[in-house]
This record gives C-alpha cells, structure tokens and sequence, in this order.
C-alpha cells in the first residue's frame, strides 16, 4: 500500500533539518498544486522523479528542503505556483488520480515530502505564545525561542470503515467527488474517543446506522496534509439510512458483485474493499 513507510524502507535514510543544509543536488519532489512534477519516461514506463539540474523554469525561489537520501543521493522538496507551465519533457501528476501512472515508491517519498514541507512551513511559530521556533537537533520538532515549549509533527488520526449487511456493502459519496464515485465512511476522532469509537460515531452521524462488531484491519499515512487511516470492518447492527446532506451527498447497500466506481487502489478505502467485502 502507498504512503506507508515500508514501501521506501530499503531505499530512504531520513536526515533530521540539522543535516540537511550539507547536501546538495540528487533527486527532486516538486510540488505543483496538489500534484508532484515528474521527468517524463518512454512509452509504457512509469514518469521518474526529477534528478540532478534542473531546467531553470523549474528553479526552486526558495530554499529546497532536503530531507534524507533517497536510493544513496540526497533528495529535497520545494512547491511553485500551480499556474508556472512545464518543460515539455515533465508532467504534473496529481497525488490523487485515479490513473495509477506513478508506482508505489515513488508515490510514497513524494507523498511523504509534502507532508514534511507542510510541517515545516507551519511551524514556524510557537502556537502557545506566538514566537519563532528554532529545530530541536536530531529530530524533527520545533522549540520555541521564547515560552520554550516544544512542538513535534501533528499527525491526526481518521477512521474509516467498510460497513457489511450479508452480502451487502455500505458506501457513501460526496458531491465533490468524480461522478458515480462512491467510498467508506471516514472521519477524524473526537476528544475522548478511540478509533473504533470514532468509526462508529461517524457511522451512524453520517448515515444513521448502527454498527457492531468493529475489527482493525489495517492502517495508512494520507499526507493531504497530514493524516494516518485506521481502518476497521464493521458488521451491521439496525437501523435505515439517512443521510447526513451536511457531510455527503448519498450513501447506500451496494451488492458485493455489483459495486459502483471505487476509489483508487493507492488509498486504504479500496484496500479495505478490495480485500474485505
């Protein structure tokens, strides 16, 4: 599954924001928008990360943010405009298409980039008195140069759930998603609540079901910014749906054999379908 750290566990040696201002050149995530620009390969092979010189259109403005090896090079992060055009010879790629034309390494450290570049950039300043914060050495928190307290990346925990009556599968669509695309219900945790009820909560707020039965099966970093999925089987336990119009635009039982357009299999939502339905 992409996004999780053993799918790169071979290839990436982290280096903590102390280190990192001594490497120079090796490979480059660009984030453009809520995409990753990547060098163009030949027909039938996946797109590459960009490495070595860049064209001078692609420059970063700003200091790029190395943030550890990548197969023994260095490899750093930077964003630009969504609006600068391309060289002919790159492509953006959006982190969330349905056409899976980057493999599952790939995806993974340019995924993991973004999510660091997004830390870095808002933690500039200590939430609790305003002041800038400074590196903690060897690590990738922060400490404030004033109050001293120390802040460490936000991580915020989601369920999601696949909810089963019989043969039947619950599923739920937003309307902001591609049409006829239907998913899991998924939702950030509460103050108080564990995951699994969190899943239920979410459940029944959104479709009015009530759910038992609730087992762990697997979990996934979503950096978009900053999630991490925990994912959960549920069994139906009563109720009719009605649906929350607040949070999403449908949701319905689905046979098994007869699903609707599902997410893509880069996400824990298809995983859990694919192998649990």
């Amino acid at each position: 599954m992409p996004f999780n750290y053993s799918s790169i566990r071979d290839d990436f040696k982290f280096l903590t924001p102390d280190i990192q201002q001594s490497q120079k050149g090796g490979f480059w995530i660009i984030i453009h928008g809520n995409s990753v620009v990547m060098k163009k390969a030949g027909t039938g092979t996946a797109s590459e990360l960009p490495f070595g010189n860049l064209p001078s259109s692609l420059a970063p403005k700003e200091e790029p943010l190395c943030f550890g090896l990548w197969q023994g090079k260095p490899i750093h992060v930077f964003s630009i405009s969504s609006n600068i055009p391309l060289p002919i010879e790159y492509i953006s790629e959006p982190f969330n298409s349905t056409d899976e034309l980057i493999d599952i390494q790939n995806l993974t450290i340019a995924g993991l980039g973004k999510q660091i570049l997004h830390w870095m950039r808002h933690s500039c300043n200590c939430s609790k008195c305003g002041s800038l914060t400074e590196h903690i050495p060897l690590s990738w928190g922060k400490r404030c140069t004033s109050c001293m307290f120390e802040h460490f990346p936000h991580i915020h925990p989601c369920s999601i759930v696949l909810v089963k009556r019989g043969s039947e599968l619950l599923l739920t669509r937003k309307s902001e998603w591609p049409a006829g695309r239907y998913s899991l219900v998924a939702g950030f945790l509460d103050f108080g609540e564990s995951l699994e009820e969190c899943a239920i909560r979410e459940v029944l707020e959104e479709t009015g079901i009530s759910i038992t039965n609730v087992r762990y099966v697997g979990s996934q970093n979503w950096p978009f910014p900053s999630q991490l999925m925990a994912g959960f089987v549920a069994d139906y336990a009563g109720g009719d749906i009605k649906v929350d119009t607040n949070e999403l635009e449908d949701a319905c039982w689905f046979a098994a054999d007869s699903l609707p357009s599902l997410p893509s299999r880069r996400s824990i939502a298809r995983w859990i379908i694919d192998n649990f339905k």
